[in-house]
């Protein structure tokens, strides 16, 4: 049966343009607060507007008992909806679409409603959506890690032995999950800039952004209860643009033996709407096939890679507009969300609502579709020309970034907004 809230056929009452990333079909949430008001609540992007499900709850057009008794739109963030699973999430995003869509009346032929729970997108303040308890970054792209590993042990040793058989991962650091438009600052650290001389502490100067799409976990698993993989699905709440800033040679120091501390720590940027599971169905497309074939609890049917475009661009203190430096997908990935997810718990690690887990680099296999600036210098040795004269091997300060995406549907987009932000310089002491 045919999901009608991704039925390219509706149109909502409201006037969205054919381009908008928030058309009816996409419906993502977010945590706001209108101009008038004090405390945040959730709300949906519909064209350039944000609906808000806290009034409509309030005005009693939402008749599940769970929306009733939990209030979860009134929340500071979208926690307390993720608990509720997926057997609230459709329903709840049927009634949205039903509410939106041109051909039904309860608000379309309400105009005092819509002046209450309709607010101009511009004109709110988003906040971070969730309460991050968790973060856990994966290394899933294929032409991501055969770029790295080659660049430091060579083509023939390029992947690790694990690596194929499975979804490698390190637990970041939640804290540091900072919404679209938040500064950067330069991290200060140890690096050792010359092998045969000893560390030394100062800003890094081989600051990176990492291309990442990330998903947030559902109402999750108790403790020493692996999530099956057929089951990860309905764990998977939805969809995000994830910047994993990387300090490059503080990481490089200091990764052995334990792998990424400081050089990923600082800072972790998200985009502020998440896009519902239901939302990018359409755009499942088959993952690259797998050799040696996994484990049984990694195997699972149908196709779970999406068709996501990404791009990246960079603007530097001495360029008006950005200019486009990497343009990717999200199908590049190896490993699977649903097999993420499943191989996170087989091991009994239970998993809360809100939890976020990241793809790793999104790198393509040519050249304009690596998702690093360590990849497009190819570890600085060839920087990049900008259409301003400069040139980057690394970011620099005052340099902004700014990550996009889109799936391109019939006659509409469904996209995430924006993860940007600008480095500031250090302030070592």
């Amino acid at each position: 049966m045919t999901d009608p809230t991704t039925d390219p056929t509706f149109d909502s009452f409201l006037d969205v343009a054919p381009e908008s990333p928030f058309p009816i079909q996409n419906l993502p949430y977010g945590v706001f607060t209108p101009p008038e008001a004090s405390s945040p609540r959730v709300g949906v992007a519909i064209g350039d507007q944000v609906l808000d499900l806290a009034l409509l709850t309030e005005n009693d057009l939402f008749s599940l008992s769970a929306i009733q008794q939990e209030r979860p739109f009134s929340k500071s963030s979208l926690n307390a909806f993720m608990a509720l699973g997926a057997s609230v999430w459709q329903p709840v995003r049927e009634r949205i679409h039903t509410l939106l869509r041109a051909d039904t009346p309860p608000l379309r032929d309400t105009p005092s409603l819509q002046t209450q729970v309709l607010h101009d997108r511009d004109a709110v303040t988003m906040h971070l959506p969730v309460d991050v308890g968790d973060y856990t970054d994966f290394y899933s792209s294929e032409h991501h890690a055969r770029n790295v590993g080659t660049m430091f042990r060579g083509p023939e040793n390029a992947l690790k032995p694990n690596w194929k058989h499975l979804p490698v991962g390190y637990h970041g650091r939640a804290s540091s999950v900072i919404l679209s438009d938040t500064n950067v600052r330069r991290p200060c650290g140890q690096t050792r800039p010359n092998d045969d001389e000893p560390p030394v502490y100062g800003p890094s100067r081989l600051l990176d952004f990492e291309l990442e799409m990330g998903f947030f976990t559902g109402p999750g698993n108790s403790r020493e209860t692996p999530i099956p993989i057929d089951e990860a699905p309905e764990h998977i709440f939805g969809f995000c643009l994830v910047n994993d800033w990387s300090a490059r040679d503080i990481q490089g120091w200091e990764y052995v033996p334990l792998g990424p501390f400081l050089g990923k720590s600082f800072a972790t940027t998200i985009s502020p709407w998440i896009v519902p599971m239901a939302a990018l169905t359409p755009f499942r497309v088959p993952s690259p096939e797998q050799d040696p074939t996994p484990l049984p609890y990694l195997q699972h049917e149908g196709d779970w890679a999406f068709d996501v475009d990404l791009e990246v661009d960079l603007q530097t203190e001495n360029m008006t507009t950005p200019a486009t430096i990497c343009r990717s997908n999200f199908r590049h990935m190896y490993w699977t969300v649903c097999q993420q997810l499943a191989h996170h718990t087989v091991n009994g690690c239970n998993t809360r609502p809100g939890d976020l887990m990241a793809s790793g680099t999104l790198s393509g296999p040519t050249e304009s579709s690596y998702g690093s600036m360590l990849e497009l210098s190819w570890r600085g040795e060839n920087p990049i020309e900008l259409p301003s004269g400069e040139s980057r091997s690394f970011l620099e300060d005052g340099d902004r970034v700014v990550m996009r995406g889109h799936a391109q549907g019939d006659g509409y987009r469904v996209g995430f907004g924006t993860a940007e932000g600008t480095i500031l310089p250090a302030s070592c002491e």
